[in-house]
């Protein structure tokens, strides 16, 4: 993994009619919280604000964003390697997965929206900024449930849970979590990123191969 200055936004996906939505900011490497809210827009408009001038960003959906495609049929809705007893297609993971592939996609057509031509990612070695000619945005999952959960903050435990998200996805990339590498992963079965799926429709320049490519699972582990 690599270090990089860069802003790591996370969203806990959810109903925004009932209020479940919630993001965090958190700033690398100093892991700040530097912004949260309950609106997609507010989240839309801070990787927006990170990624002018050449920076670099992470979005970061708590919501399945890649699934398992098995050349056997009998396999198919068979969890990912890593999930244990909370596999991707089973109720909560399936309702997280139809919510956030709906939010992903309006974020990211916010942000290809307000800069055009932007570049994005699924794989960690090939993101970066200006510096370096990698894609500014680098598009991870992460999973906060059971002992990872967080205590809820004055703010509520949706927004704990992306604050939880956005500081585990910053210590992972910056190798602070004795980790490397993803908690989860669709092979041996071939991949289908939802994450890569949804950077294409929004229009950010993204490659073909990683439609196919597993993505990064970040798990939020126990503080302490």
């Amino acid at each position: 993994m690599k270090l990089s200055a860069a802003c790591v936004v996370a969203v806990d996906v959810g109903s925004v009619r009932t209020g479940s939505f919630a993001w965090a900011a958190v700033d690398m490497p100093g892991h700040t919280l530097t912004a949260h809210g309950d609106d997609p827009a507010g989240a839309a408009g801070a990787l927006s604000a990170a990624l002018t001038d050449g920076a670099s960003a992470v979005l970061a959906l708590e919501a399945p964003m890649s699934v398992p495609v098995p050349g056997d049929w009998k396999l198919l809705g068979k969890g990912r390697t890593g999930e244990g007893n909370r596999a991707w297609s089973a109720s909560a993971g399936a309702g997280a997965l139809a919510t956030g592939l709906a939010q992903g996609a309006w974020l990211l057509a916010e942000v290809a929206r307000a800069l055009p031509g932007l570049a994005a990612t699924t794989q960690v070695p090939r993101w970066g900024g200006a510096a370096d000619g990698g894609a500014p945005l680098l598009l991870v999952e992460a999973f906060v449930s059971g002992e990872g959960k967080p205590v809820p903050t004055a703010l509520g435990p949706h927004a704990a849970d992306a604050e939880a998200a956005a500081r585990a996805v910053a210590a992972r990339l910056a190798g602070e979590d004795g980790t490397d590498g993803t908690d989860m992963t669709c092979a041996p079965q071939r991949a289908f990123s939802l994450l890569a799926a949804q950077a294409r429709w929004a229009g950010l320049a993204l490659a073909g191969d990683e439609l196919a490519l597993d993505v990064l699972v970040v798990r939020a582990r126990p503080a302490g």
